[in-house]
Formats: C-alpha cells, structure tokens, sequence
C-alpha cells in the first residue's frame, strides 16, 4: 500500500469511525451470533497473493462487525467498561503510526517524559500523596503480580531473584470478594494458591481488620511467614471498599506489603467528596487503578503507583550490554518498572484525554455516573417485586426478582436476564453474593445519559412481567 492509497483509506476509515460512535446504540450490543458461526466464514488458510483493502474492508463489514459485542454501547452493562473517548483513540492511530518501542529513554526521549508527568498529573488528579511515584503499565493484574513479586524480593533482600526459593513459606492476604487476579498472581510468584488466605466480609462486602490480624496471629504461630495483603477500593461483584487505613495500620504493624486495587473505582477519586474510599492510602506500599475502565482511556493503560521506586526497579532491573545507554544515571528508564521489556507509547492517550476533557470534564462524568447508580438503586428499593442485595456506594447496583418461592429465584432472575439479553437492547451479567444468585448492573459508558439507565431499568420490570407469567 503506497502513501496516496493509505491516505484514501484511511480517511474512508475514519468516516466509518465516526459513523460507529454516533450509531453504537443502535446495534444489538450483543452478537446474534453462535459458536462457530465466525470461523466457518474464515478462510482455513492464509491468501497466497495479496488482496485489495476494499475487500479486505468488506470482510471487517459483514463478517466482523456481527460478532461483536458492543463495549462502546452505553446500553452495555455487563462488565466495568473498557471505556474510550474519541480523543483517546485518535492517540491511539498517532500510537500506531509511530510504532514507538518505549523500553527506554533513549529510545524515545519524548515518551518516557510525557509518562512521567502523566503519572504526576494522575497522583495529584485522585489526591495521592507526593510520596507516590508511578509507572504505566498494561494491567491492573500484571501490576498486582508486580507488586507481590517486589514484596517477596524486599521481604528477601531480592535473593529470590538471584538464588530461587529456599525455605519461604509466605502468606497473602485479601478479602473474599477479591479478584480473580489476586489468586493468579499468587500463583504466578511462586507462593501457591494454599497461601493465599481469603478474610471474612462484613454486612458491606468489605474485609474484617481484625479477622485479618487474627489470622496473620495464627500463620505467624504455625511458622508462616505473612508478606502482603492485598485490600480493595471497589471489589468487581458488588464495589465493596475495604478499610484501608486499619488495614494500613496493621500491616505496619507486622511489617507487610500493602497493596491497593482501585482498578476500577480508582477514578472516582477524581472526585474531592469520594475521598473518603481512600482514607489511609499514604500508608500503602502500592496502589493501582486503571483509566482504561473509567477515566475514558481505551484499553490498554494501568496506572501503578509505588512508595518506593527503588524496590520495584532493583526487583525488576536487568541490564544487558545491548541495553546500556549513556544517559541511564539521568533517567528512568521504565523497562526496569515492570515486567515487560516492551512498551506502548500509552502516555499520550492520557495526554490527549486529560486535556481535550479537562479534569472537570472527567469529574463531571464520573458524578453523573455515581448519582445514576443512586437512583437505580432508589428504584429497586422502592419496587415491590426487587430487591437490592449490597450497598451501592458507587455505580454498580446488584439485586434481584424477590416474588417468588425461594427454590425458583435462582432460575427466575436467570431467565429474566437471558430474555433481557437476548433483545439486543441491553447487555448485562449475574454475580454471586452470599451464594445467591445476583443481577449486576454495572454502567459507565463515556456518552451514557439517563434515559439509557431508565430504559435498562424499563426493560428489566417488563420482562421480569413477562417471566412471571409462565411461572403463574
């Protein structure tokens, strides 16, 4: 493809783009598709001779695009958004267009500064202390896994790094309603999933400081070795926000890591009046949130922050004589920050988002956002027929179809869901709270308004009608 040919195209693409996010709330948000019905339109083998973007294009049109769900939909409430806004995917083609590998300083002088004062403007934006200094990387789980792994080589003195592990029996702590990332890390790092303990929750889903202390108490007693505890602002099934600072105050007392996952609700500390979530957080050791959920970034971009760089770097470091550079003592050079060599110049979608929005842009969003999650759970308050099932401190409401005998709501609230689902108009998904069966809205689409709520909230009571009539 010659430049006039790409410029042609791209413009053509562009169009479609533009086109898509004015029209997003018109597609059936979930595909109306079944397994298999893709591939079977795919070529077994890849074309031997070149073929013409327009086809190719076509392709993207007809085969693509009906097996897609619709992340962009504001009528998709499924799953915490991978959010974006228009300026963020902008940077995205400038991202691709120049192909930057940013493992170093020198290999892109420009990217590994503008990293540096986005993670500032991100510190000071959710009122972190200046005692924090941040790193952008992919995930919030690889960030995690980052942080239990610096844990242990601080607990060691990075001796794990250079002579394997010995004797160590360490522990990790986190409540029940942790996330899924938390066992994966644990493993990843070498501690086996037996050391990870789950604490007990109380009546808001948050974890129990002085069931936590009792168990670090008795692992110590056993001959264990507590290393960190993990503690969560915003659990994925319900937003539940732990104490941070007991749970601060006692892992200085026993000398633990102390990681925060924010990766969701983190972004709603742009608001001065949600700060209170964070109460405590100076005494962490770590800290992440991810502005590809709720800060209208597209995915990928985490950002990770750390009390004292010096541990992540001397856990991660490596320098080969083909990395060396002559300005290494000046910089920071970010492949030491984390797990991988390679890096994505994810900078400069924060640069463009922070400042075509403004940070009152993003907190006026975030506040709207937070005052819709009030009023649904207003509304299933006050509905006879619903109930909620955990607090809403946020915008992610759980409930449930109560008028019915108890051996069916399971089965009920299933099909009322399904039947939801399956018009096209919304999409969202179940948790578990207590062993019950849970309907979970969790909304936060960049162009989401009222009446997209209204109408989900609209839809649901109609169905759950609709539901009830077969089991009359």
């Amino acid at each position: 493809m010659d430049a006039e040919s790409f410029r042609k195209h791209g413009h053509e693409l562009v169009d479609w783009m533009a086109d898509y996010f004015t029209e997003v709330e018109n597609y059936p948000v979930m595909p109306q598709v079944k397994p298999g019905d893709i591939l079977k339109q795919l070529p077994k083998s890849a074309p031997q001779s070149a073929e013409g973007f327009d086809d190719i294009f076509k392709d993207f049109k007809d085969i693509i695009m009906p097996g897609m769900t619709h992340w962009e939909s504001p009528n998709f409430m499924a799953y915490f958004p991978a959010n974006k806004s228009k300026a963020s995917v902008l940077a995205e083609m400038l991202m691709s267009t120049l192909g930057a590998q940013c493992m170093v300083w020198l290999t892109s002088p420009a990217a590994a500064e503008l990293e540096e004062q986005m993670m500032e403007w991100l510190r000071e934006m959710i009122g972190l202390s200046e005692n924090f200094t941040g790193v952008i990387q992919d995930t919030a789980s690889t960030a995690t896994l980052s942080a239990l792994i610096t844990a242990r080589e601080r607990a060691t003195k990075y001796q794990i790094n250079e002579k394997g592990f010995k004797n160590e029996r360490f522990v990790v702590y986190a409540s029940k309603e942790i996330h899924s990332s938390i066992d994966k890390a644990v493993k990843i790092a070498g501690f086996g999933i037996e050391q990870l303990r789950k604490i007990e929750v109380d009546e808001h889903f948050a974890l129990k400081p002085e069931v936590l202390k009792e168990q670090i108490q008795a692992d110590i007693k056993l001959g264990l070795q507590p290393l960190a505890v993990v503690s969560a602002i915003g659990t994925t099934s319900t937003t539940a926000i732990d104490p941070i600072a007991a749970i601060g105050a006692i892992c200085e007392q026993y000398n633990l890591w102390h990681h925060v996952d924010a990766a969701y609700a983190g972004t709603a500390l742009v608001l001065p009046e949600m700060r209170w979530m964070a109460e405590g957080v100076e005494s962490a050791d770590s800290f992440v949130f991810n502005p590809h959920k709720w800060m209208f970034t597209n995915f990928d971009c985490t950002a990770y922050f750390v009390k004292d760089p010096s541990t992540l770097v001397n856990t991660f470091a490596i320098m080969p004589d083909y990395l060396k550079t002559s300005v290494d003592d000046e910089v920071k050079n970010y492949r030491d920050w984390g797990i991988p060599l390679g890096r994505r110049f994810r900078a400069l979608k924060l640069w463009f988002v922070i400042r075509e929005m403004g940070v009152e842009g993003i907190q006026e969003k975030i506040r709207k956002h937070i005052a819709l999650g009030k009023w649904l759970a207003e509304q299933v308050n006050e509905h006879k027929d619903f109930e909620l099932l955990a607090p809403v401190p946020l915008n992610t409401v759980c409930f449930r179809y109560k008028s019915a005998s108890a051996k069916k709501l399971a089965d009920i609230n299933k099909e009322i869901m399904n039947s939801v689902n399956a018009t096209g108009k919304l999409f969202f998904t179940q948790t578990s709270i207590n062993g019950v069966f849970t309907l979970r809205l969790a909304f936060g689409n960049t162009n989401l308004e009222a009446y997209h709520v209204e109408n989900a909230w609209n839809l649901i009571q109609e169905k759950a009608v609709e539901v009830m009539e077969k089991y009359a």
